[in-house]
């Protein structure tokens, strides 16, 4: 749980404490599933997310895309996507960085996950500074609302500015949305019916029996 001595402190430096134990947290985590909405101009994604340490990644695609399946293996740092579901022809062997498979922002499977998020927030604050508010509730949970943005002319993966509900209990974030240099949005990101460390089936992440 998010202290408040804590919340107190990332309001006067650089660092951001709420995202160092959110960090630390993700850190003891093996594995994790939840259900995305990922909201663009003009478009919306909802897809279920499975994640296993050191890195293998599955999504199922509801919408758009419907009946779709992209595993990602860190083991041979390959894509194999199934437009029609999973063990059903054509399948496609394509590079994580494959046009294709990159969502509009540019971001790769291989760097999907929550600790690359985590990531990329804390490298950004590196060269900016955070703005913390206090304690909320989104979607009946309680949240800790903060934002951080890149000094002038400072972005990463082309993103200038975050603003993350952080859940205080998964310390998981339910609610991302990321802008530009513009404050245009890229995109808005909503995680739901998260498990973590929940056991996942090794057909998940080799479906050949499926």
């Amino acid at each position: 749980m998010l202290s408040t001595l804590m919340l107190a402190a990332a309001l006067t430096g650089t660092r951001l404490p709420p995202l160092d134990e959110a960090i630390e947290h993700y850190r003891t985590v093996e594995t994790y599933q939840v259900s995305l909405r990922v909201f663009r101009a003009g478009s919306e994604d909802h897809l279920r997310y499975y994640y296993r340490k050191p890195g293998f990644v599955r999504m199922e695609f509801i919408r758009l895309h419907a009946g779709a399946v992209l595993v990602y293996s860190p083991l041979t740092r390959h894509v194999r996507l199934w437009p029609f579901g999973a063990g059903r022809f054509p399948e496609l062997g394509l590079s994580p960085h494959n046009p294709l498979i990159r969502s509009p922002g540019g971001q790769t499977v291989d760097k999907s996950d929550v600790g690359a998020l985590f990531e990329n927030v804390r490298t950004l604050l590196e060269q900016g500074q955070a703005e913390v508010q206090a304690e909320a509730r989104l979607a009946g949970r309680g949240v800790l609302y903060f934002v951080v943005t890149g000094a002038t002319g400072v972005a990463v993966a082309g993103v200038h500015r975050y603003e993350l509900w952080l859940d205080t209990s998964s310390l998981f974030p339910i609610k991302v949305v990321s802008r530009d240099q513009e404050d245009a949005v890229i995109e808005t990101v909503l995680m739901s019916d998260l498990e973590i460390n929940a056991p996942l089936a090794e057909t998940l992440f080799n479906p050949e029996g499926e």
